[in-house]
């Protein structure tokens, strides 16, 4: 049986779509802390809202994880930004200390009030960072760096508050630590044999099976460039 590990909430955060940027982007990428009781559901929380619903939110990305112990990092890298003086600098729904992608797994299992849910990914880094920082090399550092964050899906419904404990109640992978995927996807990215095992993880999303599967068939790295950098301007 898995010992049960508690994480209290540094803040649980929720946003409307605003406009971003000097392109004025839309994007929910803005998120302030909210005290609850706010109902966690299959898509997210109450109140949380997600302009590009291709690639951001969902059933897979339900919640979105960003560890509050990251921030003291970046701010010796790219100095004392404003947005790193609370919660929510990188669009969070869930800020915590003491937990991050080499301690959480894939498939890990959290109570979180009356919710439960299971680690499903970790975020890959967009161009909307730069925008949100304006720092336009934001999205390719959180990539190199690894200090990605990650997302759960729900696995069951329920009344959350800022004043419940994040438990870590099953672990089903812990030889999957995030840290490991990341490794795959942007350090040892053509290594068979890691793809092959990452392919076969039946807690991934497919989205991230099919990373392993194209790499394994054609021996290639797909191009980051659209995702970190954005679409091009004329």
């Amino acid at each position: 049986m898995t010992k049960i590990e508690k994480f209290p909430l540094e803040a649980i955060l929720t946003g409307n779509i605003a406009p971003l940027g000097e392109r004025n982007v839309p994007s929910g990428i803005k998120k302030s802390a909210v005290k609850g009781p706010l109902w966690l559901g299959a898509n997210g929380f109450a109140g949380d809202h997600q302009a590009d619903t291709r690639v951001h939110g969902g059933p897979e990305k339900a919640v979105h994880h960003y560890p509050r112990d990251h921030y003291a990092d970046w701010k010796r890298e790219i100095g004392d930004h404003p947005l790193l003086a609370c919660p929510g600098a990188f669009g969070e729904n869930l800020s915590t200390f003491g937990l991050n992608e080499e301690t959480v797994a894939l498939g890990d299992i959290f109570r979180l009030g009356e919710a439960v849910v299971e680690v499903s990914q970790g975020r890959q880094p967009c161009w909307k960072l730069n925008s949100r920082f304006a720092v336009g090399t934001m999205a390719y550092q959180v990539q190199k760096t690894g200090r990605t964050g990650w997302y759960y899906r729900v696995l069951q419904e329920g009344m959350v508050s800022s004043e419940d404990q994040l438990e870590r109640i099953e672990r089903p992978l812990p030889e999957w630590p995030l840290k490991r995927l990341w490794q795959i996807l942007y350090v040892k990215t053509l290594d068979r044999g890691e793809l092959e095992e990452m392919a076969a993880l039946s807690k991934l999303p497919d989205g991230w099976r099919r990373y392993a599967q194209r790499r394994l068939a054609s021996g290639r790295v797909e191009d980051w460039s659209r995702r970190l950098e954005g679409e091009k301007q004329n």
